[in-house]
């Protein structure tokens, strides 16, 4: 059995987003000192501190500055930055970056915007695409950014409630994966405290505090394995802070289904018919790109047997699941919260459904 490798399916985008030049883009804490560094991917230069930019020897990626973060701060200046985080119980000892963007005016009633970046784990780039809107709108702005080293598959777009998830076979790399149902092995993870979401309200308590904020609850948008991770929110954790979900081209979906076991339903998941009629209760926007729904259309595709039964394209999927969840909750006699939207004319583009969703949150 071999781990499904984090550097053909996960970090693709970070090799992109380590070479990409905006400009009159804000300039990142610790970016002048401290040398250079490869994103963290789980290759073997991982940690190590270079003096001159360029390529990683082990594994090719661009360099990027190293930081030098502040942990948890109390207190968040105006404009852009990045601290850490603690990892969850599951990972005590990891570190998440937070890239914040706090604008000039923020009021203790300005609403908090986090975000949940796709497999590049490129929250620097996913922040700057909302900075605009925190402008405009005065919210503030967090993206979290987990280090696919500590977060793989399992731990990230599964949101940590199956671990141990491996095949027999391994993957091309390449963004479209065919794999039989059968060949995936994973191990249910009972421990509802070491599943991801919880990270969501403790970030969101953090950045509270920091800037003086009175908001009880959260805004939270996700793209891409994002959007995996934040349905599963509104499945695994419905009595979040989260106020509005938005999960933006979802590659696969875990459907609300109780007799259908994980990866694709809920049994031997913990999650009853009780826990999953507050799931319906909750405020999900599903956010679907017009043109999502082809391997063609970028970002990494899975194709099993049960997830083409969903659609064989994210747009497809995402009405899938919708509809499911629809005729469960009339099923069950229980109030549907869900949502969905489709933005015309666009793909797999975090940037443009990061605007659809603007609007759709601050008008």
């Amino acid at each position: 059995m071999t781990p499904i490798p984090r550097r053909s399916l996960l970090t693709r985008g970070l090799a992109a987003a380590g070479c990409a030049c905006l400009v009159g883009r804000p300039q990142h804490v610790g970016a002048a000192s401290g040398g250079f560094e490869c994103p963290p991917c789980g290759c073997a230069r991982d940690g190590v501190a270079f003096a001159e930019p360029g390529a990683c020897p082990a594994c090719g990626m661009t360099l990027v500055a190293k930081q030098d973060l502040a942990f948890e701060p109390r207190r968040l200046e105006t404009g852009a930055g990045v601290f850490l985080m603690a990892g969850g119980p599951a990972r005590p000892a990891s570190r998440i970056r937070v890239h914040y963007y706090r604008p000039s005016g923020l009021a203790p009633q300005s609403r908090i915007l986090l975000v949940v970046p796709g497999s590049g784990r490129d929250g620097d780039e996913y922040r700057d695409a909302w900075i605009e809107t925190a402008d405009r709108a005065r919210i503030l702005v967090a993206a979290l950014d987990y280090p696919s080293a500590d977060y793989d598959f399992a731990a990230y777009h599964m949101g940590g409630v199956v671990r141990d998830l491996s095949f027999p076979r391994g993957v091309a790399d390449t963004d479209v994966v065919r794999l039989r149902d059968e060949d995936i092995r994973f191990t249910a993870n009972p421990r509802p405290d070491e599943w991801l979401f919880g990270d969501f309200d403790r970030a969101f308590s953090i950045l509270a505090a920091a800037v003086g904020s009175s908001q009880t609850g959260y805004d939270i948008f996700g793209h891409s394995a994002g959007g995996q991770i934040l349905h599963r929110l509104a499945l695994f954790r419905p009595r979040s802070r989260a106020r509005h979900i938005i999960a933006a081209n979802s590659g696969f979906y875990t459907l609300p289904d109780l007799d259908t076991p994980l990866l694709f339903g809920l049994r031997g998941s913990g999650v009853d018919a009780a826990s999953l009629a507050q799931s319906f209760a909750c405020r999900l926007t599903l956010l679907l790109g017009g043109e999502d729904d082809s391997d063609a259309a970028g970002g990494i595709h899975l194709h099993t047997p049960l997830a083409d039964r969903q659609g064989l394209g994210r747009l497809s999927r995402g009405r899938y699941f919708f509809r499911f969840g629809e005729a469960r909750a009339q099923e069950m006699n229980t109030p549907f919260a869900w949502r969905t939207e489709v933005v015309p004319g666009v793909g797999h583009d975090f940037r443009a459904m990061s605007a659809a969703a603007a609007r759709l949150l601050y008008g």
